[in-house]
């Protein structure tokens, strides 16, 4: 599954620009690439460049205004419980994902990880970035990984860069989702409670 706005209420990106003084800058364009607007590299590079010089303490800061979705650690334990796997790929950072993974007991996590200098965020990514084709091609790594079949998958998010793993998974679901992903989903969950995912699996 995706991670801001599905696993996690909010979109990390827009908590770090707020410590950068550039939240409503950062916001507009996290808005803009959600719903499908813009190219969501590009995008993601410029507003990565708007946290120039922010101290790497800011990630504690934000990790404890992070709040996991309603749901989340049920849903993720009753999966467990009936020998699921769990993985979450996500256009957000390593930094606040790691911490997120052992908090719940995750079983795969991929995330962008930001450039650091002398203790501070230099505007920039490490590596490439984890774009919609990313999330697409984790979900297929990690079913051979497992050894799933291809009817073993299950896809959930709710911006526009989580569209091909959705259609790509057996079960596609938008949690909370803009239009445009509802669109390109099998079923649509529009109350932000995780465990509602479990009705469509029973």
């Amino acid at each position: 599954m995706d991670v801001d706005a599905t696993l996690i209420r909010e979109e990390v990106i827009d908590l770090l620009g707020d410590a950068a003084g550039a939240g409503e800058r950062i916001a507009a364009i996290t808005a803009r690439a959600m719903r499908g607007e813009l190219d969501f590299s590009q995008s993601l590079r410029a507003r990565v460049r708007l946290l120039r010089g922010l101290p790497v303490s800011v990630f504690d800061d934000v990790f404890a205004r992070v709040h996991v979705t309603p749901g989340a650690l049920d849903l993720i334990a009753t999966l467990h419980t009936h020998g699921w796997r769990v993985g979450v790929v996500s256009g957000g950072f390593h930094e606040i994902v790691d911490r997120l993974a052992d908090h719940l007991g995750l079983d795969h996590w991929i995330a962008n990880r930001l450039e650091v200098s002398h203790g501070a965020l230099t505007g920039g990514v490490l590596g490439d970035i984890v774009t919609k084709e990313t999330k697409r091609e984790a979900l297929e790594r990690w079913m051979r990984e497992d050894g799933l079949e291809p009817g073993q998958s299950v896809a959930v998010g709710d911006g526009a860069n989580d569209i091909p793993m959705i259609r790509q998974a057996a079960l596609g679901i938008a949690f909370c989702a803009k239009p445009v992903v509802r669109e390109h989903a099998d079923h649509s969950i529009t109350t932000p409670d995780l465990m509602q995912v479990m009705t469509l699996l029973s």
